[in-house]
């Protein structure tokens, strides 16, 4: 944990330079990013008129000061209740009459509606793609909203507020002896046995508060956050896991009841001794600095000796 500390320090100074000398003033019209799909735009002014259609694009704007710039949102996006509601699923020219500068995607949207992508950049509406895969590439992500809405300085002060805050809660880690740390399953879906990739942001958020994942050798499917784990495998180490954490939400409908009724799991020793929790999949999956609340619940669940000491300093 240590080593991943150090290495997570470095790169967020690594950023923060890379950050400061793109947003100078001789660098200002040569403004290039490379987005999730690999595709390249160059561009030389901000972009003050865009249409952002995942949740967590949404948020980071917002967190960046950008919130001006938003003119509509996806439909199932209830942060800023008073814009226009659109989804990818719906004609484009519902899109191109709110005459957007830019509309912000991920890589899934991409993948499943070309047609979408084609008729918006017909009429030189620029399209990006972003998710970040890793906690390098959420830096990384960033940085990118910050050269597109010309907010580099305030995406800058957004990297340092996530280190500062993972600094304290590593801080917090420190009086708990390696020894003592708690092993964990993190659970994705229940009904096909999926946990998470290891250097997935749910595992992240899992490893920032203290946890040991127990599906560290869980094999990654496809290039997704999602990695197979079988219930055999589960079993083989049913004494060894001291909590279930399940993310609770659209992807992963579970309740406490349903893992605690699955056959076999009476095996496990985090089911035998009731600890299991859900945990809003929103805050573990989503790239915003919402990942470190998710961090800071599950240091309480597993740790709250820890927290409660924290609390009281």
């Amino acid at each position: 944990m240590l080593t991943k500390h150090r290495l997570f320090l470095l790169l967020v100074a690594w950023i923060l330079v890379s950050i400061s000398v793109s947003a100078s003033p001789a660098m200002a019209e040569n403004n290039v990013i490379t987005d999730s799909d690999k595709h390249t735009l160059v561009f030389n002014k901000p972009f003050r008129r865009i249409i952002s259609l995942y949740p967590a694009h949404t948020r980071n704007l917002m967190d960046l000061g950008a919130t001006d710039a938003i003119i509509a949102t996806g439909r199932s996006d209830d942060q800023l209740p008073d814009l226009p509601k659109v989804h990818f699923r719906d004609d484009p020219e519902r899109l191109i009459a709110l005459r957007p500068d830019l509309v912000l995607i991920r890589p899934m949207i991409s993948r499943s509606y070309p047609q979408l992508i084609k008729r918006l950049q017909q009429v030189n509406i620029q399209v990006v793609s972003l998710q970040p895969a890793g906690i390098d590439e959420l830096l990384t992500y960033w940085a990118t909203l910050g050269k597109l809405t010309g907010k580099e300085q305030e995406s800058i002060g957004l990297i340092r507020r996530f280190s500062q805050r993972r600094q304290s809660l590593h801080q917090q880690l420190t009086t708990v002896p390696e020894a003592e740390r708690k092993r964990v399953y993190f659970e994705a879906i229940h009904k096909r046995m999926k946990t998470f990739a290891p250097q997935s942001m749910a595992i992240f958020v899992l490893e920032t508060a203290g946890g040991i994942n127990m599906a560290a050798d869980a094999p990654q499917v496809r290039s997704t956050n999602i990695a197979a784990y079988s219930k055999e495998r589960i079993l083989a180490k049913a004494g060894q896991i001291d909590v279930f954490l399940a993310q609770q939400g659209r992807m992963n409908p579970v309740t406490i009841e349903d893992i605690r009724r699955e056959a076999g799991f009476d095996m496990i020793k985090a089911v035998r001794e009731n600890q299991i929790f859900l945990i809003d999949e929103k805050l573990v999956s989503r790239p915003t600095m919402g990942l470190l609340d998710a961090a800071a619940t599950i240091m309480e669940i597993l740790y709250p000796e820890v927290t409660d000491r924290g609390a009281s300093t």
